[in-house]
């Protein structure tokens, strides 16, 4: 994985040529220590697909809503043990709460998955018309960076997936691409180095899905400062994926959005901040130097910008053990 970044930074421009020979030299050194103690977990992610809100049915009797997860080893949830500390367990369990319906969730994101996986992913969840999902949330990116994808090819496969998805009706919410420079290991300037490669995509990624009439919620740097300041605390074992609090962290970034983009979240919320309509491009920059940044698609080359105060978000209610969803659902 760090050989990938300083890789990336070489080939992907104002990296490593940037810095001179004897700042290269420091970054491959800094590529050798980090092999050493970084590692991808190996095992697979829990599943987590199911129902979620089982007592909102018998309190109601509306039925389920459909949540559908995409995207590489995070959105999977790798590096935790447990269902329920996956990011679409916390999320489908958030959902339910907030709209006191229950919530079936499918998750078929990839470890591993580059962009150019969507593709595949997109067309599983649409694969039966009946069962549509209502709402998809993308985690995406990492794996581009650390691969060299192009950020045009990366952002291109992005946005034809979340057209795909809005013209079937389902609404997107996307969690840009995470700050690879906040890996423990990582020192500078190695660190700085992988920090503005993912900068730049989730500037990038911000665009295209606003394009497409998806949503974005920015977590480099919402997640950096805190990843950064509890290490033990947000990384699992491995050093690279979230730990069950990193996870939740993320969630809880996420979880607003998402109700939102369902019109289940209150317009004057007291934590959210509306910074007005910007040019997508300026949005796109704002967001992604400002984690827990939203950024929706509004009239033309527009799109509304919105600050969240975490703080002030209450923690999503108890995820229970989800059970299969009935067979008509799938």
């Amino acid at each position: 994985m760090a050989r990938r970044i300083a890789a990336a930074a070489a080939y992907g421009g104002g990296g490593i040529g940037l810095l001179g020979g004897m700042a290269a030299v420091l970054v491959l050194t800094e590529v050798s220590h980090a092999k050493r103690v970084v590692g991808g977990s190996e095992d697979p992610p829990p599943r987590a697909d199911g129902r979620y809100g089982f007592a909102f049915a018998r309190r109601t009797g509306q039925p389920p809503l459909r949540l559908a997860f995409l995207g590489d080893s995070t959105a999977a949830g790798q590096g935790v043990h447990r269902p329920s500390q996956t990011p679409g367990a916390l999320l489908a369990s958030g959902l339910a709460a907030v709209a006191e319906r229950p919530v079936d969730l499918r998750n078929v994101a990839l470890p591993g998955a580059q962009s150019s996986d969507l593709e595949r992913q997109v067309t599983l969840v649409l694969e039966d018309p009946e069962t549509l999902p209502d709402v998809c949330v993308i985690m995406i990116g990492a794996n581009d960076v650390t691969r060299r994808m192009p950020p045009a090819t990366s952002v291109r496969l992005l946005s034809d997936a979340v057209r795909r998805l809005r013209e079937s009706g389902c609404e997107v919410v996307v969690g840009t691409c995470p700050d690879l420079g906040t890996i423990e290991p990582v020192y500078q300037p190695l660190r700085w180095i992988a920090r503005r490669l993912s900068r730049q995509l989730a500037a990038a990624q911000t665009i295209g899905v606003v394009e497409q009439g998806g949503r974005t919620v920015s977590l480099g740097d919402l997640l950096g400062p805190e990843f950064a300041a509890n290490p033990r605390e947000l990384f699992g074992p491995d050093n690279y994926h979230p730990s069950a609090e990193g996870y939740a962290t993320a969630a809880m970034a996420v979880l607003p959005t998402l109700c939102d983009s369902l019109g289940l979240w209150p317009e004057e919320a007291p934590e959210t901040l509306d910074e007005g309509i910007l040019p997508v491009a300026t949005a796109a920059a704002e967001a992604a130097a400002e984690g827990g940044t939203e950024v929706t698609a509004a009239r033309g080359p527009w799109a509304r910008l919105l600050r969240r105060d975490r703080s002030a978000t209450e923690e999503p209610a108890a995820v229970t053990s989800p059970a299969p969803p009935p067979p008509t659902t799938r």
